[in-house]
């Protein structure tokens, strides 16, 4: 494929965004500082900002910084309250919608659980139903929404806005869930995998703030990946990158749904990590776990929040399946900093929930440990300080990332 020229309209708009994207990475930040940090000249800069002022996308707070020079600079902010975005995360056992500032901030979020209905329709019903109650507890004027970004299991056709025979839904094969989803709430949807979203998530308002090159490791009812490579999501050939759940950890290990062995998701989902919890249980006559009790009057009681919560008290049986699973995840990390040379790999999701420190641990001593490049650098290991609300704070950054970040695809495109 050639690669496309340009034209001034479009590198007007990609410098906007560019002028944007330092203003909302700063908290705070003056003209002159972003001519120095993008190349663009002070006239230009200037030109941009007056656009933006006017507006109301960037806000002059009043604040008024000294230079070395002596003469006052204004600083510079987004302005958190000019639009919203929201953010539904479809994962095939909760629906989780939120309606966030421009900053990413949440200012309402609800869950429910995803209908057992396997026709789609229905599925999409609850959604809308479930965003009309989060538009109308955030009370936010429908002129200020920007839109609906919607975070799903992938693979994803993302031309199409399809979601492509995920392997936890059955009978869900080439579902065009973006424009059903559009028709049903009469907002414009963007569609992504679940593990990117995150990861724009994490660019926009989280850990990878300001980030050139890291990787995320989404954990939920499975485990997906996202990529942010020289500030740029990078998405592949077909778009459906980062899929480091599906790197086999076990050549010899269990069958995996995608075809594989020994594939991290089939050793480190939540149904994994309590199968093997049951079967220490079940095996272990001295009761030194404080799960045995539970386990013995109802095994479903042991369910992946209990044995998480025991993990991070210390239970050993817990803390030992949860450290297995967590030295699974660093082997997939380690080959990831040397095929990508990243700076930051981010652990997040619901499915590490409590149990955060432990896998943040294990991962940072095999990367300062194992890579060819460790004496380099390190790469830094962080839980994502969105936590639970990861994927659904991405859903929604789809949406503000879309309209505000720097893309060079739509500059490089026809």
């Amino acid at each position: 494929m050639r690669q496309a020229g340009t034209n001034l309209p479009k590198v007007g708009r990609y410098n906007r965004a560019v002028v944007l994207d330092q203003i909302q990475l700063a908290d705070g930040i003056s003209r002159i500082e972003i001519a120095q940090l993008t190349g663009l000249t002070p006239q230009t800069v200037s030109g941009i900002v007056r656009r933006l002022l006017d507006e109301g996308i960037v806000r002059e707070d009043g604040a008024s910084r000294v230079a070395s020079g002596g003469k006052p600079r204004t600083t510079l902010r987004l302005n958190a309250d000019a639009g919203s975005a929201v953010g539904l995360h479809f994962d095939p056992v909760e629906l989780t919608c939120a309606v966030v500032d421009l900053t990413g901030r949440p200012l309402v979020v609800k869950k429910r659980p995803t209908p057992a209905a396997t026709d789609p329709s229905h599925v999409v019903t609850a959604m809308a139903e479930l965003v009309a109650d989060v538009l109308a507890e955030a009370d936010v004027p429908h002129s200020r929404i920007l839109g609906l970004g919607l975070a799903a299991p992938g693979p994803i056709d993302q031309e199409l806005g399809m979601i492509v025979t995920p392997p936890q839904l059955a009978h869900w094969t080439r579902v065009p869930l973006q424009s059903m989803l559009s028709e049903a709430t009469g907002l414009p949807v963007t569609l992504d995998n679940d593990a990117t979203a995150a990861a724009i998530g994490e660019r926009w308002s989280g850990a990878g703030k300001g980030v050139a090159n890291f990787a995320y490791f989404f954990f939920g009812t499975g485990i997906g990946g996202g990529l942010i490579l020289n500030h740029q999501v990078y998405r592949g050939g077909s778009l459906n990158a980062g899929e480091f759940g599906h790197s086999s950890v076990l050549p010899d290990g269990p069958e995996c749904y995608c075809g594989n062995r020994g594939c991290l998701e089939r050793l480190v989902n939540p149904s994994a990590i309590v199968a093997e919890v049951h079967r220490r249980l079940a095996a272990d006559s001295g009761d030194s776990s404080v799960l045995s009790q539970s386990f013995a009057k109802d095994p479903a009681s042991v369910d992946h929040a209990a044995i998480r919560l025991a993990a991070a008290a210390g239970d050993p049986v817990a803390t030992a399946v949860i450290d297995e699973a967590a030295e699974h995840v660093a082997s997939v990390a380690v080959s990831i900093a040397n095929f990508i040379d990243v700076d930051l790999i981010v652990l997040g999701g619901h499915g590490i929930q409590h149990v955060e420190s432990r896998y943040v641990d294990i991962v940072a001593a095999a990367l300062a440990t194992r890579p060819l490049a460790r004496s380099i650098r390190v790469v830094q290991v962080e839980a994502s300080p969105l936590g639970t609300d990861g994927a659904v704070v991405g859903s929604a950054a789809l949406v503000l990332h879309a309209a505000y970040s720097p893309q060079l695809s739509a500059l490089l495109a026809h």
